[in-house]
């Protein structure tokens, strides 16, 4: 290819570039405001009408490359060029939204706009006949797609994962788990603005077990009972500060709940099957959450955010 024809195909390039760069966001931007506005049969005049438009502005965007393209030699052959190069460079466009809609970063508004017309230009640039230009094309499209469904998820899910982290490290202070008492696990773990709940059950699924945990700010100088108790709840507080609460259920069973002063947070334990020395043993264990066991509580999907 001389100077001249490479010249020209940088310029059409550029123009495909330029054209759908503006004409593609204003075509979608229409759809989408007819069909907010009179559903999806209303989108469709847009569509009759924008697609026909976008289609002839790239027939003129290869009106200068009708010496080194062929297929815009001619005016049949350049409108059937056009539509070939739309029909390629909306599907680049439609995956780009998939990925973007998946959480894959593009970069900002502007530069999404720009990215527009990229795959428009290198659909262009697949029916240049010259032996660099091609396979750049290809390799651009390769990467592309490299991005798009490996890399750029890869980096959405690192991103979303430590966002997750921040959030749940929101107040180390009430990050504590304690030891799982004999036959039992961490069934379910809940962190709020100024809350953290864990929930303990039997390993064995016939087993009936059962143990929470929850974590709050102190907001008192010293833990009291109520000083209206409620029928059926007895409260007691020992010299230690440490308040005991039974709460008889029907049945004859009884709730046991033991709540403790633990650093600059409260901390309360309840349990029908555990008793109190199980529940006593079970507050001395707490300890901070660890990096290792918030991933594993992330990894299991047990632990969730309360806003």
């Amino acid at each position: 290819m001389t100077s001249a024809g490479r010249t020209l195909t940088v310029l059409h390039l550029f123009l495909v570039w330029a054209a759908m760069t503006a004409a593609v966001p204003m075509l979608g931007l229409g759809v989408l405001g007819a069909a907010w506005g009179g559903g999806a049969g209303a989108a469709v005049p847009v569509l009759a009408l924008g697609v026909p438009a976008a289609v002839g502005l790239l027939a003129a965007a290869g009106t200068p490359a009708r010496t080194v393209v062929p297929l815009c030699g001619s005016v049949p052959r350049r409108l059937g060029w056009a539509v070939l190069v739309f029909v390629l460079g909306t599907l680049g466009v439609l995956a780009g939204l998939a990925a973007y809609d998946e959480g894959v970063d593009l970069g900002s508004a502007g530069t999404r706009i720009a990215l527009t017309g990229v795959p428009y230009a290198v659909a262009a640039a697949l029916f240049v006949p010259d032996r660099w230009l091609r396979p750049g094309a290809v390799a651009a499209l390769a990467a592309a797609v490299a991005y798009g469904g490996f890399v750029g998820p890869a980096q959405s899910e690192r991103h979303r994962h430590e966002a997750d982290v921040a959030r749940f490290r929101e107040n180390p202070e009430l990050m504590h788990l304690g030891t799982a008492p004999p036959g039992m696990q961490v069934s379910r773990a809940e962190a709020g603005s100024a809350y953290f709940g864990v929930e303990y059950r039997a390993v064995r699924q016939d087993v009936f077990a059962y143990v929470s945990l929850a974590m709050r700010p102190a907001l008192t100088p010293a833990l009291r009972c109520p000083e209206f108790p409620e029928p059926g709840v007895s409260c007691a507080v020992d010299a230690h500060g440490e308040m005991r609460t039974v709460r008889d259920l029907p049945g004859g069973t009884r709730a046991v709940t033991l709540t403790r002063r633990h650093r600059n947070a409260e901390a309360e334990v309840t349990s029908q099957t555990l008793d109190e020395a199980g529940l006593r043993r079970f507050l001395d264990s707490l300890h901070p959450l660890t990096d290792r066991e918030l991933e594993e509580l992330m990894r299991e999907k047990k632990i969730g955010y309360r806003f």
